[in-house]
């Protein structure tokens, strides 16, 4: 098993990557960007990192895990720039890593589901290149895996707080709100998307999710999109590896996403 930590940043030894990768697998494998969520205040690890790549490591996926900037340390779009870093990390090391350089997903939760969304519908902002030296499309993902992401900034279902800490800022103006309000920005350079949310999330609602659906079905972008009835914020996994105490958050029906994900990757 290859397990190690690759640092992205040389002014900042929390933003990295953690990556998985068994040796047994021998054939080339895809790979999975797991960006963990945390309200951009934090990184949720330990239910939405770790768990999350393990579970696709079973799945034959090598796999890593991105901690990025969080607690108002840097504004977006930083966390962009950071998100792209790991996928140049990924296909430079393809070869070694035993990946195919273009089967290569990622997949995010919450905020970290907005992260992922930036990645899968804004890979191609001036800013990221200017930042960063590397062929035009080099950070683009295979598709994404958006677990009851953030996306929206409209006030009637946005979760306010992630932007506040992203933008590093308590209140932000409307032309910055429209510059991270996913949804805004899909269109045909888009990849195709992947969504699992709740009806009756109380964190982050469900409108993001729809959001999201509505903008890639208006741009005839192709998606599959999963709303479960009944689970708090934070299922991850939907079962007993990451409930942690909370019965709400084991739930049979949704435990099977990972399943339903895989498959999805598998039929692009």
């Amino acid at each position: 098993m290859i397990n190690k930590i690759i640092h992205l940043r040389d002014d900042d030894p929390e933003i990295f990557l953690e990556i998985f990768i068994p040796d047994s697998l021998k054939r080339t494998k895809k790979a999975m960007l797991v960006i963990p969520g945390g309200g951009y205040g934090g990184i949720c690890d330990d239910r939405e990192g770790e768990p999350i790549a393990l579970a696709f490591l079973a799945q034959g996926f090598a796999t890593f895990v991105l901690h990025y900037t969080t607690g108002r340390k840097r504004p977006y779009p930083a966390q962009l720039i950071e998100a792209s870093l790991a996928m140049k990390h990924i296909k430079d090391n393809s070869e070694e890593y035993g990946i195919d350089p273009e089967n290569i997903f990622v997949t995010g939760f919450s905020a970290g589901g907005h992260l992922s969304a930036c990645l899968g519908t804004m890979w191609h902002r001036e800013e990221i290149y200017e930042s960063i030296d590397m062929p035009f499309g080099y950070n683009k993902p295979k598709g994404m895996i958006l677990c009851y992401p953030v996306i929206s900034a409209d006030e009637r279902i946005r979760n306010f707080g992630s932007f506040q800490n992203l933008l590093c800022d308590d209140n932000p103006d409307e032309k910055l709100l429209d510059y991270v309000s996913v949804e805004k920005w899909v269109d045909d350079k888009s990849v195709p998307c992947f969504i699992m949310h709740t009806s009756n999330d109380q964190m982050v609602n469900v409108g993001n999710a729809l959001s999201m659906a509505n903008a890639y079905a208006k741009n005839g972008m192709t998606f599959e999109l999963h709303i479960y009835p009944d689970a708090p914020h934070g299922v991850a996994l939907g079962n007993e590896v990451t409930e942690c105490g909370n019965k709400k958050w084991k739930n049979d029906s949704i435990a099977k996403w990972v399943e339903n994900a895989v498959f999805w990757t598998e039929n692009l």
